[in-house]
């Protein structure tokens, strides 16, 4: 007997059936039935719609883990802290594409992603809820209890309003990721400055990197440490530039002396060491996230 596979619905992620069935006397085709879970509707391949009873659906879970994963309440409060962040973000660039369609005299539409994607944030936070003893609190009532409510309003008057909206006062975690950047910025520029120093047979680009470095210290205000290393940036650099200067037509690279190798390597050290650090100064605008974190 010749047996004939369909391959085209093997491939088909939302097959979950195989059934058989005699075309003719002689040959007995195999074909996949591949269901469609949204219009509870099978279709056959070269077939007709066919009406699915309701035991044959399949719940799809695309979006969870493969293995079974159990979250302790800690780590749920940790998952629930990160796609609050993620929410709040999604609803402040609409806000903003929001501004963009008034300044354009055009109504205010929300996007097909922002729709999307902000389904889907929800349901991931809905499926992380599952993890807490039961009865299992609802979103709203979790926010609150936990504190993101506060730290995230945004995200709370979505989730009660389901339409995104700004806040007449600044939300205390709008600086969090900002403000973690700019660390990581400064961190990340000020070791490649250091590893540039030390093995480059060329120093021509560090003034550069060094005037960089300046900006990203200019954008912290406030903070004595940096305005500290800030001020001795200013007092060595023209020298330090002038120093890397090489006559017209020579082949030599520029090099620092080393006295100004030393100097780099020192400040570099002092910025890596107090960011590292996280002195008190730093931390202002981490603090909403730090004082949850602590407490769970």
């Amino acid at each position: 007997m010749a047996y004939c596979f369909d391959l085209k619905l093997f491939m088909l992620s939302h097959c979950t059936q195989i059934i058989a069935y005699n075309r003719d006397s002689s040959v007995l085709h195999i074909t996949f039935l591949a269901i469609c879970t949204d219009l509870n509707v099978a279709t056959l391949w070269g077939g007709g719609p066919y009406v699915l009873k309701p035991l044959w659906s399949v719940e799809l879970n695309v979006k969870r883990p493969l293995m079974p994963v159990h979250l302790s309440p800690e780590q749920v409060g940790l998952e629930m802290l990160y796609l609050c962040g993620q929410l709040d973000l999604l609803i402040r660039a609409q806000v903003h594409q929001f501004q963009e369609q008034l300044r354009q005299d055009c109504s205010p539409e929300e996007s097909d992603t922002f729709q999307e994607q902000g389904a889907e944030i929800i349901d991931q936070m809905l499926q992380c809820l599952e993890h807490l003893p039961k009865p299992m609190p609802h979103l709203e009532d979790y926010l609150d209890m936990v504190g993101l409510s506060t730290m995230y309003p945004r995200v709370e008057v979505f989730l009660i309003q389901g339409s995104p909206v700004d806040m007449l006062e600044k939300p205390p975690m709008d600086e969090y990721f900002s403000h973690i950047g700019r660390l990581n910025q400064l961190l990340v520029l000020s070791q490649q400055l250091e590893e540039d120093v030390k093995h480059l047979g060329s120093h021509k680009y560090i003034a550069h990197q060094l005037s960089v470095i300046y900006q990203v210290l200019s954008s912290f205000r406030g903070i004595q440490p940096l305005s500290v290393l800030k001020k001795e940036i200013e007092a060595n650099f023209r020298q330090m530039k002038t120093s890397l200067l090489t006559e017209e037509g020579s082949r030599q690279e520029p090099q620092l002396p080393a006295h100004y190798i030393s100097w780099i390597l020192e400040l570099t050290l002092s910025i890596t060491s107090t960011v590292s650090s996280l002195p008190e100064e730093l931390t202002e605008d981490l603090s909403p996230a730090m004082t949850f974190v602590s407490q769970l």
